[in-house]
């Protein structure tokens, strides 16, 4: 089937419809409908003053959905991608005890049950099966609330989308719960292409056997709605008849799922008053929330959202995160993961991908992004626009008043907010680092009566975890005219960088506000960075680093002491971003298997390593969801002492070097790995170092 002409705006709109109905159900996650009732009334409007007070969180609705559909892209972007695929996506992704999932333990958590399947060699679909872990724990509502993406790549494809949706959901789930998440997926692919809901409803059982518990809930509901149009009196009929009273564990399928198509149908095309429904009825507010805002968003597009007198989105500003074991993609935006799915929808079509602005991270090409850029100062404000962009259609608006200074900035790391967020642990590496070159393409309105003096600006952490103001050179605008600011960023002792943006004056006084258009930001180049503790110490610098290790904390003589008590562990830092450089690390083992330097990481189970092993050989290994060994040779070495380990990754070719000399050199002609972060990797032991090097690889 041909993509639909406004196929991006609508996933965009499927994207913030799930962002949304997350950040406002998840503060009364698993709440009664009675409780809510008694303590709030409804829930029509954020509230996240109930549950830490922080709006945009790390939940695992979001990161699951956004981070199980990288296992297409990962393989190829094949339709006939498997379960077991998609099973090794989990264990390259998830960090075991800290990312996605809700770590309840076996039998009591389905997916950490299903992960500790994974991890003992058990492949799904046997892994999330009814037969291996009982009809209860497989039946639980996770193979529905991480459908929607499975089904923004099937766009007006319910086959394939329902179809994808059992593979993904059956590394986890079985029975009913992969019924309920065919349902979901069925409809939301579908709605790209159909508005009536009924018709919505009617498809999405059509993939579903007519005998199973979801098919008569469905009816049941649409029969109820049918002779009630009081919600709240239905609500009333699926708790006496679906309920949790019924359907056990920790938070079964079947109430949900009745409570997402209840929702639908008693919403009549309201997104707010849909969501508000929802979220009331209680139960997993959140996750009902997300597919249900998810579904609404693709079949009413973006107007639907904006047209609530309520503001959904400027709250948002797009921002979201994705904790996950690739800690350079966990600081994101709803633009760029949309383009994400679109390019995976257009692969599984045959279609080239899209690359607004030619491949800008910020673009703003989505109408009403910010992709999380917020104003700063009195007086100034932001909006995206139509036109003054000379790479695209649509730029940012930054208006404020003369002689004031206006500041718009975007997060590239943990923001000071999230720091000690409750719930979900944010692991995340910074998107930006010293050694690299931003460039922003800005304008001056021609209506302005004065001259626009630009620059951009960032910040870092200090040593007492607050943020410090570094800004590049400034250039004057005349109205009307266009510039390119170009900045290479500086060291900034080891502190991550946290935001980056542009700032503006417009002229020095007088009379008459000033408008700058941001039409695009982006940075290339590899880092030249030393990543060590920093002059004046802080914690950032280490929370900056993905930790996928059993034991790394800040009490040891070295910045760097990991411990890994059986496989293979690695902390990492950097982004998919890095292509061609070269890492280098002063490492000791003070006892191991193996235990080295890694370079273009991109998760638990991918990178390339140069390691010292316990069997007296150094070796260049190959990590893609199991290890090969590109190269090895004989290096009798001591425990605890250290040795210069340098790892270099330019195109397929790898070179690695310890203590000076060059021992390999070899082209990795199999699919290789293009692009990753840097990591320190143990396997059963512990090793430590003082700082890891990187720099542009050598000619």
């Amino acid at each position: 089937m041909a993509l639909p002409n406004d196929y991006a705006e609508r996933v965009y709109a499927g994207v913030l419809g799930k962002l949304i109905g997350v950040y406002l159900g998840r503060p009364v996650e698993s709440w009664k409908y009675e409780r809510i009732t008694t303590e709030i009334g409804e829930i029509d409007r954020y509230m996240p003053e109930i549950k830490g007070g922080i709006l945009v969180v790390t939940d695992d609705d979001i990161s699951g959905t956004f981070t199980f559909l990288r296992a297409l892209p990962d393989n190829g972007n094949r339709r006939d991608i498997s379960a077991q695929d998609i099973g090794h996506t989990w264990l390259n992704y998830i960090v075991e005890g800290r990312t996605i999932l809700w770590w309840g333990g076996l039998g009591n958590s389905t997916e950490h049950t299903a992960y500790l399947r994974l991890k003992d060699g058990i492949p799904a679909p046997r892994s999330g099966s009814i037969a291996l872990n009982s009809k209860t724990v497989a039946e639980q509502i996770g193979a529905q609330i991480f459908v929607d993406g499975w089904a923004m790549v099937a766009p007006g494809d319910p086959e394939l989308a329902a179809d994808l949706a059992r593979r993904a959901g059956s590394v986890s789930h079985d029975g009913e719960a992969i019924y309920g998440a065919q349902v979901v997926a069925a409809m939301e692919a579908q709605a790209f292409v159909e508005s009536d809901t009924n018709r919505l409803i009617d498809t999405g059982v059509s993939f579903i056997p007519p005998d199973s518990t979801i098919a008569r809930l469905i009816h049941d509901v649409r029969e109820w709605h049918a002779a009630e149009r009081d919600w709240r009196a239905t609500r009333d009929l699926i708790a006496a008849n679906y309920g949790y009273d019924k359907y056990r564990g920790n938070c079964h399928m079947v109430p949900n799922h009745a409570l997402i198509i209840h929702a639908l149908l008693h919403g009549e095309d309201d997104f707010r008053r849909s969501l508000t429904i929802v979220n009331t009825c209680g139960w997993d507010t959140d996750c009902n929330s997300g597919n249900l805002g998810c579904l609404l968003g693709i079949k009413n597009g973006l107007a639907a959202i904006d047209a609530s007198p309520y503001d959904w989105r400027g709250p948002v500003a797009d921002r979201l995160y994705l904790a996950t074991a690739d800690g350079g993609r966990a600081i994101t935006d709803a633009a760029t993961e949309s383009f994400h799915v679109v390019n995976i929808g257009r692969a599984l079509a045959g279609e080239a991908p899209l690359h607004p602005k030619q491949g800008a991270r910020f673009h703003f090409e989505l109408p009403g992004s910010v992709q999380g850029f917020g104003a700063e100062g009195d007086g100034v404000s932001v909006e995206n626009v139509v036109g003054h962009s000379a790479r695209g259609q649509r730029s940012l608006a930054v208006r404020a008043r003369a002689g004031g200074t206006a500041r718009i900035a975007t997060p590239t790391f943990i923001p000071p907010e999230a720091i000690a967020m409750r719930g979900y642990v944010l692991l995340a590496s910074p998107t930006l680092y010293a050694g690299q070159t931003v460039r922003a393409g800005v304008a001056a309105d021609e209506s302005n009566r004065q001259t626009t003096t630009c620059r951009l600006f960032l910040r870092a952490y200090t040593g007492d975890d607050t943020l410090t103001l570094v800004q590049g050179s400034e250039a004057v605008l005349e109205p009307g005219t266009t510039q390119e600011l170009v900045w290479r960023i500086p060291e900034t002792d080891g502190q991550p960088i946290a935001q980056v943006g542009i700032e503006a004056r417009h002229g020095d006084g007088g009379s008459g506000d000033g408008t700058v258009y941001l039409d695009y930001l982006d940075w290339d180049g590899a880092p030249e960075a030393t990543l060590g503790r920093p002059a004046a110490r802080g914690t950032m610098w280490r929370r900056a680093w993905m930790d996928g290790v059993d034991d790394f904390r800040d009490r040891w003589p070295e910045p760097y002491r990991i411990v890994q008590n059986h496989g293979t562990g690695l902390i990492s830092q950097g982004t998919a971003d890095w292509t061609d450089y070269r890492a280098e690390a002063d490492v000791k083992v003070y006892l191991a298997r193996s235990g080295g330097l890694a370079v273009r990481t991109g998760g638990m189970r991918r990178y390339y390593a140069l390691t010292l092993d316990d069997d007296g050989q150094a070796r260049l290994i190959k990590m893609r969801d199991g290890q090969t060994i590109l190269a090895e040779a004989a290096f009798p070495w001591d425990f605890d002492r250290s040795y210069a380990l340098a790892l270099e990754a330019d195109g397929a070719r790898l070179r690695g070097w310890i203590d000076g000399a060059l021992l390999f050199d070899v082209v990795d002609e199999t699919d290789p790995l293009t692009g990753g972060g840097v990591g320190l990797v143990c396997t059963e032991g512990c090793l430590g170092s003082e700082a890891v090097r990187v720099r542009p690889a050598e000619a």
